[in-house]
């Protein structure tokens, strides 16, 4: 079987338009595109960018090898010397893009192309496979570590993952957004996010006695005895039989460090019951783990109601952001460059508000309040429009725009960054480790009116007046030529 290619990762019609404009001679013709996304999964107020890595490593390997042009040109539809090109192919544009775990809002770029015609649409559908499934995941997990309120997430989802790269690729993303650990081993090899598990019940069922099959284990692996308590009853041999287990094996060897883990029943009333037990039996440092179709929504109501979990192990609706599978991100043309090197604005217009673009090559800047740290809105603007923090800035309420602020006290900060550079890469990528931190530290800058679960507040995202001046220009154009 032919190894996989990624750059043949590609829906069929980007062949056929990137053949057309070689065949038309506007291959070269240089081309803007923006990656956004339009509303934020689960009603939130924010979503997390992720995936970026993914893209980098996909463009230093972009090419196209014998064997998939030969599966083309069986097509009988492809212009021989498109395919000629198509062999010595290789990405030589520009990419800028917000560092992955930055907290963006609907319709502003994630990420931005500038290259030639063939080459920006050629890449179109990994760089959304890339961006779409990890931030979507990124996204998922901050909403579940938040729900946790400081208590540890594991991500444990990866059979139930759409595929290898879903598990892995699901838990590196899932660690971004805040997770502490993975089940998934080799997301632990790959990418060094720390790989954790317990047992299943298939241990505890191997044995004649669930006491010796907990003892056993406590034997094995006394620096990591976490005891699935839930094969028979919990409550009436589960608990008792760990406490056994850790007294006879772990307390001897000096150690109180243990943890039980439930995966059944009322997690809520179960947990506070177990938390006796261990207390009363002096266990007082031994954890408490929940798993069992976890989520958000659920994590917050089994804390509502007084569980004493430690830790929580998150799977199939983490993995698969189950309550909306879809991050929605989309790849919009958004500017051309002309012969003499100027941009021409672009723009979709759409009976479907949601739909009409914002057009042209910009810049993306983000505006914090010295006094407090937190972000305050959102700017778009044109490439060539520059913010200075030191003088006065107005911003409007987007779905109001009669209402305006002007801010003083403030820094803005560009969030786009070059990527790549005619086709060489240029960015110095941090650690997955700094990219968990950094995330973490970025929502922490968001006012908690914006984190809310239900009903969160809409964070600005403003468009500078020079951007607003053209877009509706280029409405009004549109519309005068439909009339």
């Amino acid at each position: 079987m032919k190894r996989e290619n990624l750059a043949m990762l590609c829906d069929f019609y980007e062949f056929t338009m990137a053949n057309g404009y070689f065949k038309s001679g506007s291959s070269n013709r240089i081309m803007y595109f923006d990656l956004f996304y339009r509303s934020v999964p689960d009603g939130g107020g924010f979503a997390i960018a992720a995936g970026l890595s993914q893209v980098i490593e996909y463009i230093r390997e972009l090419h196209f090898d014998d064997e998939d042009i030969d599966f083309l040109k069986r097509k009988n539809i492809f212009d021989e010397d498109f395919l000629a090109y198509l062999r010595d192919f290789r990405f030589t544009g520009d990419i800028w893009a917000v560092p992955e775990g930055t907290p963006v809002f609907p319709n502003e770029p994630i990420m931005t192309v500038r290259a030639p015609a063939a080459q920006a649409q050629l890449i179109e559908t990994y760089l959304l496979l890339a961006v779409n499934h990890q931030s979507l995941i990124a996204t998922k997990a901050n909403r579940i570590v938040r729900a946790a309120e400081g208590r540890t997430v594991l991500e444990l989802g990866s059979r139930r993952a759409q595929g290898a790269d879903g598990a892995v690729l699901g838990a590196k993303a899932a660690y971004i957004g805040g997770c502490h650990g993975t089940a998934c081993v080799l997301t632990d090899q790959l990418y060094g996010v720390p790989a954790a598990g317990t047992m299943a019940h298939a241990w505890v069922q191997s044995f004649d006695d669930e006491y010796e099959a907990f003892a056993t284990f406590c034997q094995l692996y006394p620096n990591n005895a976490t005891l699935l308590v839930d094969t028979y009853n919990t409550l009436k041999s589960g608990i008792p039989n760990a406490i056994k287990a850790f007294k006879s094996v772990l307390l001897p060897m000096g150690i109180t460090k243990c943890a039980v883990r439930l995966d059944s029943g009322d997690i809520a009333y179960l947990s506070k019951k177990a938390r006796k037990m261990l207390d009363d039996a002096g266990l007082t440092e031994c954890r408490i783990v929940a798993s069992n179709s976890l989520d958000e929504h659920l994590i917050r109501d089994l804390l509502r109601q007084g569980a004493k979990i430690d830790v929580f192990g998150v799977g199939e609706r983490l993995i698969t952001a189950k309550s909306t599978p879809v991050f929605g991100g989309v790849y919009k043309l958004v500017a051309v460059e002309n012969e003499d090197g100027t941009i021409e604005p672009k723009i979709k217009i759409s009976e479907n508000v949601i739909k009409i673009t914002n057009p042209h090559f910009k810049k993306l800047y983000r505006f914090y309040d010295n006094a407090t740290g937190k972000a305050l809105a959102d700017e778009l603007c044109l490439h060539d429009e520059e913010i200075i923090s030191t003088q006065p800035h107005t911003i409007f309420d987007p779905n109001a725009t009669w209402k305006t602020k002007t801010l003083t006290n403030y820094t803005a900060k560009p969030l786009l960054v070059p990527i790549f550079k005619g086709g060489e890469l240029v960015y110095d990528e941090p650690s997955l480790s700094e990219i968990r931190e950094s995330c973490l530290c970025q929502i922490d800058n968001l006012w908690d009116e914006v984190k809310r679960f239900e009903n969160p507040h809409t964070y600005y995202v403003d468009l500078s007046q020079k951007l607003w001046d053209i877009k509706h220009s280029m409405i009004e154009e549109k519309n005068k030529g439909l009339r």
